[in-house]
């Protein structure tokens, strides 16, 4: 299966979520960078939240046509937000993106949150193949978020990105504060955290338990500005460049001498 008979003049720009492809924030991400290019949208068919680079295995993933007009394709699958990556690029692509955009999710994900990101899981896997890849976010739940204050970051970066490109193994984590007044962009770090009382017990019609995903996410590190959590604190736009690569290099002789006699 490939996508009909592409616009080779055109940059080709992957699209993909974690909120699903009715979400307002893809929808409106869409809008914001359709005069780019070609744009190819892949997106899972319902909400995959918190998926971070999970790959479906051990059942069928399938591949539904959304629609079809000049210069812009959308399909919908039951896989994950990495899943559509991966269908995109050995079943749909006539040629190598120029771009993969991953959002606009509703919900930061700032901090560790990245780890968990479904959003970002996207991201990284466009990084992992060496393709400019950005996710971005906006920190709102609301499903009716204003998505406004995106419009221009989301522009600006993959115009850049489509220019420029990135360093191999990086892609850009960008959270946008919902705010009126945005103060600036920072390039930043993730903030040190954790997330606590992650679960909340509650009980069902028929009194047996069962446990609702909900908690709070606790900044070990709130005054410090060159994070993340304190750019979106001070409505700063937060970027990150990360990166797949989990080593911690700084503890790498530590290590040695932990397994040396």
């Amino acid at each position: 299966m490939t996508t009909s008979k592409s616009n080779f003049s055109k940059p080709l720009i992957l699209v993909t979520n974690d909120d699903g492809i009715d979400a307002k924030g893809i929808n409106e991400l869409i809008k914001m960078i359709d005069s780019l290019g070609e744009i190819l949208v892949v997106a899972p068919d319902s909400p995959r939240s918190g998926q971070s680079s999970a790959i479906s295995s051990g059942y069928p993933l399938r591949l539904i046509p959304v629609e079809k007009k000049e210069d812009f394709t959308s399909f919908k699958t039951n896989g994950t937000p990495v899943d559509c990556i991966k269908l995109a690029l050995n079943f749909l692509c006539d040629r190598r993106p120029d771009l993969l955009v991953s959002g606009i999710n509703h919900g930061s994900n700032a901090g560790v949150s990245v780890v968990y990101s479904g959003t970002m899981g996207a991201a990284i896997e466009g990084a992992i193949v060496g393709i400019p890849s950005a996710g971005f976010s906006l920190c709102s739940h609301n499903p009716d978020a204003n998505f406004s204050a995106c419009s221009d970051i989301v522009t600006f970066t993959c115009r850049k990105l489509l220019e420029q490109g990135l360093p191999q193994s990086v892609c850009l984590n960008i959270n946008i504060p919902a705010s009126d007044k945005i103060n600036g962009v920072k390039v930043c770090r993730q903030a040190h955290g954790y997330w606590t009382e992650e679960y909340d017990r509650r009980t069902d019609p028929y009194g047996k338990d069962y446990f609702w995903l909900t908690g709070q996410f606790i900044n070990l590190e709130p005054d410090n500005e060159e994070t993340d959590e304190w750019a979106l604190a001070h409505n700063y736009i937060s970027v990150v460049p990360t990166t797949y690569d989990q080593s911690a290099i700084k503890y790498i002789d530590t290590t040695r001498n932990l397994f040396s006699e």
